[in-house]
């Protein structure tokens, strides 16, 4: 598989999951005890929310390889995000599978600070009898300050948040002093703000966040999305999202085929039909089984 087009990891980054589970499929046909395949696998169904896919390919990764802390990290992700779509029961018994994959990946590599951070949201997020712990999730704000002060910052604000404490604001933007890439962080806190009602802040925050991304990071993608779900300035969210696609590099964490889906509804709910019918069928052309792409076609298509 020479060339860049046919290297698996850059068709993640690329958003091309068609060509990527392509490749990949060919490649474990060949390979069948290759781990790092199949956690590639993992995180291609991952970006189509297709849960099982991922939570399938992500096991036979660390079945493959079960000292790998990374692969632990993304099981657990894998199953973090179908608990979200699960009802109740099926929740409650992926909850504990989800804190049980972190924790292992945080044992397996100390220094696994996307895991710690995973980790902390799990105990801020979780209700106390599935192993909820703010208690626990201040100690890896603290273990994670030592090394990375700004994302200590942001648990510190996550768990103050969760609390209704008045220091959640300030903690947000003391992640943001304290980062290289502030973007990031900015992004957060224009979150924070949606959450809170406060919708003007929340509009200057990703102003900050995008004076402040560098090229080829999530932060287009991420504030267009904010600005979609707050229903504002959706002629800015959607250039924000053509400026992002039309880059030469993008990021596995916002896929293409997921930029041309949210710029489709932007533009749907812009009443600019034939345009958005295109974005969506840019998508699909890129990842096929993405559901929310053929359903948003198949609706505005009628």
């Amino acid at each position: 598989m020479a060339g860049a087009d046919a290297d698996p990891m850059a068709l993640l980054k690329a958003g091309k999951a068609d060509q990527a589970l392509h490749a990949l499929n060919v490649l474990v046909a060949h390979e069948p005890n290759n781990a790092q395949a199949h956690n590639l696998l993992s995180r291609v169904y991952y970006q189509l929310e297709l849960w099982d896919n991922s939570i399938h390919m992500a096991e036979k990764a660390v079945a493959l390889e079960p000292q790998n802390s990374l692969y632990h990290l993304w099981l657990g992700q894998a199953m973090g995000r179908k608990a979200e779509d699960a009802n109740p029961l099926t929740a409650f018994s992926l909850a504990r599978k989800v804190k049980t994959e972190f924790e292992r990946a945080v044992s397996l590599d100390p220094n696994n600070f996307p895991a710690r951070a995973d980790l902390s949201e799990f105990y801020i997020e979780a209700p106390n009898f599935l192993g909820g712990d703010k208690n626990k999730a201040r100690q890896q704000a603290d273990f994670v300050a030592r090394r990375d002060p700004a994302l200590g910052h942001y648990i510190n604000a996550r768990i103050e948040e969760k609390q209704g404490n008045s220091g959640a604001e300030a903690e947000y933007k003391k992640a943001i002093a304290a980062s290289n890439e502030p973007a990031h962080y900015w992004v957060e806190l224009a979150h924070f703000y949606r959450r809170t009602g406060h919708f003007a802040d929340m509009e200057s925050a990703v102003t900050h966040a995008l004076n402040t991304a560098r090229p080829g990071d999530v932060t287009e993608f991420d504030a267009a999305a904010l600005l979609l779900h707050a229903s504002r300035n959706f002629g800015g969210a959607a250039q924000m999202l053509r400026h992002y696609i039309a880059q030469e590099e993008t990021s596995e964490e916002g896929p293409v085929f997921q930029a041309h889906y949210l710029l489709g509804v932007l533009l749907e709910k812009q009443v600019k039909n034939r345009e958005a019918i295109a974005e969506f069928q840019s998508s699909l052309q890129l990842a096929s089984q993405y559901k929310a792409s053929r359903d948003a076609l198949a609706r505005i298509s009628r």
